[in-house]
């Protein structure tokens, strides 16, 4: 995975609630045996027409707003247990997913394909998105050492809560497998004392 870096970006609101896996990536185009492509058919029905003609009034179809960070409505994630949908968001570009509340096991699945999901306060997620509304491109920044967003036009402010092995993993780049190999010295240490 690639180290997660402080981000300043633009934002692409989405502000509807209780969005599942399968809307995140329906299960029609899981059976692709790699990570690749699965940002092509983010939020597919809901991009794309039956005849593949992309929604104008779709967000990621509209070009005012782009960036590395999606901001979703309360529930994120809930549904099926599908890693796929944390591989669309990460293959599609977004580096950060922030909602008011996110589903247990997507929210480990983002985390462990090197997506960063911060939940926030319903109150702060509305400062959000009437700034992004207001000015399309209005930023956040998103530092995960000081585990803190900041809505840069406003200078609203957020500390957020991350599991302390994850935010080691993601400033690194480590996934769980890395994280144990750069243990490797001292676990040989180990087994030599043993």
């Amino acid at each position: 995975m690639k180290k997660f870096e402080k981000i300043t970006s633009p934002v692409v609101p989405l502000p509807i609630e209780n969005i599942d896996t399968d809307q995140i990536i329906p299960a029609r185009f899981l059976k692709a045996t790699t990570r690749d492509g699965f940002g092509d058919n983010l939020f597919r029905d809901w991009r794309y027409e039956s005849n593949n003609q992309p929604k104008a009034d779709f967000v990621l179809n509209d070009p005012t707003f782009h960036g590395k960070i999606l901001v979703a409505g309360k529930n994120f994630g809930c549904g099926s247990s599908r890693e796929h949908a944390a591989w669309a968001i990460q293959d599609y570009g977004f580096d950060v997913v922030i909602s008011s509340f996110f589903a247990d096991i997507f929210k480990g699945n983002a985390l462990n394909n090197g997506v960063l999901p911060i939940q926030v306060p319903e109150d702060f997620l509305e400062k959000i998105f009437a700034s992004v509304f207001a000015n399309a491109d209005s930023t956040l920044t998103v530092d995960l050492e000081s585990q803190t967003i900041i809505i840069d036009q406003t200078g609203d402010s957020f500390s957020f809560e991350i599991n302390p092995y994850k935010k080691s993993c993601l400033i690194n780049g480590y996934d769980d497998i890395d994280f144990i190999l750069s243990h490797q010295a001292q676990i040989e240490e180990f087994e030599k004392n043993r």
